[in-house]
């Protein structure tokens, strides 16, 4: 390999430096990867650039400084007004870009198409975990797209620490996780403020529920080995925990909620499903039943 190329594939380009950004930049110098920035408001590179980042004048010039490009911005939306500009587009010809950008699976597949059709390789990712993980173990990274791609790009990426995972060929695999981690995420967020307000309501404060909130959390990761069995095994066994009994404790957290004025509407929702559900003749069965409903026409 020649020195020319054995440079090329030691430097990277980072293009959007809001916090995920500037944590995956300050990742690659950790690792004493030439890096240069870019950012489409100046100044956010200062720093970078202290600690030795290159500071582009330019979205084009910051792509032709480097064989791999990582995009970080807040959806596709930004990231085509980036990329799907002529200079750019001209400067990205044969090389790669890794989408980092979050969107929807169908997004992902548009971009690889429009990718292709320029003659730029592309990848489409997803980070799992938040900016202080980035360039520690704990950082959690989803891939998807051509997987001698991924392969070839793989000891940069490795760079930003933690775990990566290649999901497969399917350029959209890796927004279908982040949609469904982040539906399960925003959810059990959602639930668990409406928790906190049903406690307040009752005269008992975030702190004091805090502790036996994480108990609650402490018994979700075996109920969700066992739930994934049910799913894709058809069987949705309700022996220990029938979805008539889910319906009957939901209907006291409804009623509670309700008498404090605070608003039942997502609960509410939860309930129909699991009502639907029973109406269906699977009374028995357990709530993850409500997956085939969800997914019904």
């Amino acid at each position: 390999m020649s020195t020319d190329r054995s440079a090329a594939d030691a430097a990277v380009t980072v293009l959007g430096l809001g916090p995920m950004g500037r944590a995956l930049a300050g990742a690659f110098l950790d690792a004493g990867l030439r890096t240069t920035v870019w950012n489409r408001t100046p100044g956010r590179d200062r720093e970078l650039v202290e600690r030795g980042a290159v500071g582009a004048g330019s979205a084009a010039e910051a792509v032709a400084a480097s064989a791999l490009t990582l995009v970080c911005v807040v959806n596709y939306d930004a990231a085509d007004t980036v990329l799907r500009d002529g200079p750019v587009i001209d400067a990205l010809k044969g090389r790669t870009v890794v989408n980092l950008s979050a969107d929807t699976p169908d997004r992902a597949r548009d971009t690889a198409s429009w990718a292709e059709a320029h003659g730029i390789r592309y990848l489409d990712g997803a980070i799992m975990t938040p900016t202080p993980t980035i360039g520690t173990p704990a950082a959690v990274f989803l891939h998807s797209g051509p997987e001698d791609l991924y392969r070839e790009h793989r000891p940069v990426l490795d760079a930003l620490g933690g775990s990566h995972t290649h999901l497969g060929d399917d350029i959209g695999r890796a927004a279908a996780y982040d949609i469904a981690l982040l539906d399960l995420f925003w959810t059990a967020t959602a639930g668990f403020a409406h928790a906190l307000a049903v406690a307040r309501a009752e005269g008992v404060t975030a702190r004091e529920l805090a502790p036996f909130a994480q108990g609650i959390a402490a018994i979700l990761p075996p109920l969700i080995e066992e739930w994934a069995d049910d799913v894709d095994g058809g069987t949705f066994s309700g022996e220990g925990n029938p979805i008539t009994s889910a319906v009957s404790s939901m209907a006291h957290i409804i009623q509670t909620s309700e008498a404090h004025g605070i608003d039942a509407a997502v609960l509410r929702t939860a309930e129909g499903q699991a009502r639907r559900v029973i109406g269906l003749g699977h009374g028995t069965d357990g709530f993850m039943r409500v997956t085939e409903v969800l997914g019904r026409r």
